[in-house]
């Protein structure tokens, strides 16, 4: 589905969503829960991107829902992926993720990826701004392209509203609140999640700092 112009959610990935990003560099963001990586090259295709016409990879965070399909379309796309420094350890698998997401790791383990590049601060990968926003892991972070924020797992949507990381899933609560916080301050209008559809920002943003 074509949000705005250059911009599409991959139906493909609903449950964990996957957004391209259409110009000079095509990017993907995010890969969606292991075992979809066909899929999502059925899906590019459709929309008249060839695997190596793919330029980025970028990775939000370490959660294997949105990893799982990283090494599988790095390998069939060579693209360059990224990832944010913090999260490095959980996704090489060099640490264990804590909490329940060590149980979710017993069901689902994808392969790590060779990760190329991270995130510095002010990193820019073509038109598109990386924003740090930890809280829901150590090194999450979100994008943003223009009017459209892409939020990774900082946000969820449900019925039409936003809403937080689920605390269940949140590495550290404080520094959640301050990345909703410092991303308001942002200029967007839409606020493109992994998990919910995208929704238009309208005064969504202001009710959930508050």
């Amino acid at each position: 589905m074509e949000l705005t112009p250059g911009v599409h959610l991959l139906e493909s990935t609903r449950g964990s969503f996957c957004y391209l990003v259409l110009g000079d560099e095509p990017v993907l963001i995010d890969t969606g829960m292991p075992g979809r990586a066909d899929k999502i090259l059925e899906e590019l295709a459709r929309i008249g991107l060839q695997p190596r016409d793919l330029a980025h990879i970028l990775i939000s965070h370490h959660d294997v829902d949105h990893i799982g399909n990283a090494k599988a379309l790095q390998e069939a796309t060579s693209a360059t992926v990224w990832a944010p420094a913090a999260d490095l350890p959980y996704i090489r698998g060099e640490r264990r993720r804590p909490g329940v997401r060590r149980a979710i790791g017993l069901f689902y383990r994808p392969p790590a990826p060779r990760v190329d590049q991270v995130y510095a601060p002010g990193t820019r990968i073509g038109n598109i701004e990386v924003i740090p926003t930890p809280g829901h892991t150590p090194g999450h972070v979100s994008f943003l392209r223009g009017d459209v924020l892409f939020a990774g797992d900082l946000v969820t949507t449900r019925g039409g509203r936003l809403l937080p990381s689920p605390g269940i899933l949140t590495t550290d609560p404080a520094a959640l609140r301050q990345s909703l916080r410092e991303v308001g301050r942002l200029s967007f209008d839409w606020v493109c999640p992994a998990h919910g559809r995208p929704v238009r920002r309208g005064n969504l943003w202001d009710a959930l700092v508050r």
